[in-house]
């Protein structure tokens, strides 16, 4: 099964926390890394007295179950010091199950495809950029999406990952 991540960073050496989850993601036993997007630097979506973010998303094959991805993935924030301050606050580390195969998950710990995943630039165009012909359960193709999604204020970094 593919599982999407999307990866978020504002705290600590964003870009660094970034790289290093990708590493740790990798290391995660029964889980494949197949592809990842190029790092991008977007503005905070929420409070906006907080750092900008470095963002990225990543694709894994895994016949782990979706809550057991999620397990794994709460470790790695918490491994990266995560706390959870406010709501849309800043964060070492931010990593959420985007979409799961072409699976609806409603669970009380896990919501597949991601509530915000089509309304938000830092996740439409990394995803697009490994997955560009995906399509998103109840909400469409993935180009169509990215067509009508602003960039605001999201810029691709030059550097590879």
């Amino acid at each position: 099964m593919r599982v999407y991540i999307g990866l978020g960073s504002n705290l600590e050496q964003p870009q660094q926390q970034i790289l290093t989850a990708i590493r740790d993601i990798e290391a995660i036993a029964g889980l494949e890394l197949v592809a990842q997007s190029s790092l991008y630097h977007s503005p905070p979506m929420g409070p906006q007295d907080q750092p900008d973010y470095i963002n990225a998303v990543v694709a894994v094959e895994t016949e782990l179950a979706p809550l057991a991805v999620l397990d794994a993935l709460q470790y790695i924030e918490q491994s990266h010091g995560r706390v959870r301050k406010r709501h849309w606050g800043e964060r070492t580390l931010d990593l959420d199950i985007l979409l799961v195969d072409d699976r609806v998950v409603n669970e009380t710990r896990l919501t597949v495809p991601h509530p915000g995943i089509a309304e938000r630039a830092f996740v439409v165009y990394p995803l697009a950029e490994i997955a560009p012909d995906l399509t998103i359960p109840g909400k469409g193709k993935l180009a169509d999406i990215k067509a009508n999604c602003p960039l605001d204020g999201l810029k691709q970094l030059n550097e590879s990952p």
